[in-house]
């Protein structure tokens, strides 16, 4: 018998507030969340797990992630974060440990060995893979079982052609490249922070950035500049094959 694709729903950057009303750029972004869950919940595709690829919060609070454990209960899967620049890795931890919640796991299901790296430096908004977090990878890239490998983490490796979002991207993308591609087994790397959508090749591995679940970053733009596209969330099928299929999915925040 065939076996199945491993399913993922990618969910990212809802830069939460503990308060209902908080605000991002004209964007309530409890509301804009709350519409992504509702119709992940009205559509039933029949997911694996959720994984959130940072800027859970955007008020450094521990009421932000409350607020995010609420809003995704009723999608009643494991929820899979690793942090982003505007989180606060003591708090997150604290809250998004215990399932159904993980932190930067990594865990094989299918044929596929899933990895959250944490790409986050303190008190930056670009990133960088630790050298401890590139041993992690390394060792479970080496050592795993499975044929294939997707690794997780919030900035991009690769340049997204926007000067000022390109200032802020992963500083040590090369070296986490290097790793990647050495090993042999990695298939995709899907990253968050960049509040728009990219897909590219990168040798033989898939690299894709999902938009935000509130506001968008307008591509290509040497300044700062908010797109007019609406909230939206990804689904991911990594095939037993190693193959990937992958579908956007926005969002009307009216709706």
């Amino acid at each position: 018998m065939p076996r199945d694709p491993v399913r993922i729903l990618q969910v990212t950057d809802p830069h939460l507030y503990a308060e209902a009303d908080g605000s991002l750029r004209g964007t309530i972004t409890a509301d804009s969340l709350k519409v992504v869950v509702d119709h992940i919940g009205q559509q039933k595709w029949p997911a694996d797990f959720v994984a959130t690829t940072g800027d859970i919060v955007q008020d450094d609070s521990a009421g932000a992630y409350a607020r995010f454990k609420d809003l995704m209960t009723p999608i009643g899967l494991p929820v899979h974060c690793i942090p982003g620049n505007h989180d606060v890795p003591a708090l997150m931890h604290a809250a998004l440990s215990d399932d159904p919640w993980h932190y930067c796991k990594a865990f094989i299901v299918g044929d596929w060995q899933i990895i959250g790296i944490d790409s986050c430096l303190d008190g930056n908004a670009g990133g960088k893979v630790s050298e401890e977090e590139l041993s992690r990878l390394r060792q479970t890239l080496a050592n795993t079982n499975a044929p294939y490998a997707a690794v997780f983490l919030h900035h991009p490796p690769l340049e997204m052609g926007s000067r000022w979002l390109d200032s802020v991207g992963l500083h040590n993308a090369q070296e986490f490249m290097e790793v990647i591609t050495t090993v042999g087994n990695v298939r995709t790397v899907i990253f968050g922070h960049v509040h728009q959508a990219f897909d590219e090749m990168h040798e033989s591995i898939r690299i894709i950035g999902t938009p935000s679940t509130c506001a968008q970053f307008k591509p290509h733009e040497d300044k700062f500049q908010l797109d007019d596209t609406p909230p939206a969330y990804r689904r991911i099928s990594l095939g037993p094959d190693g193959s990937i299929d992958t579908e956007l999915i926005w969002l009307d925040v009216a709706e």
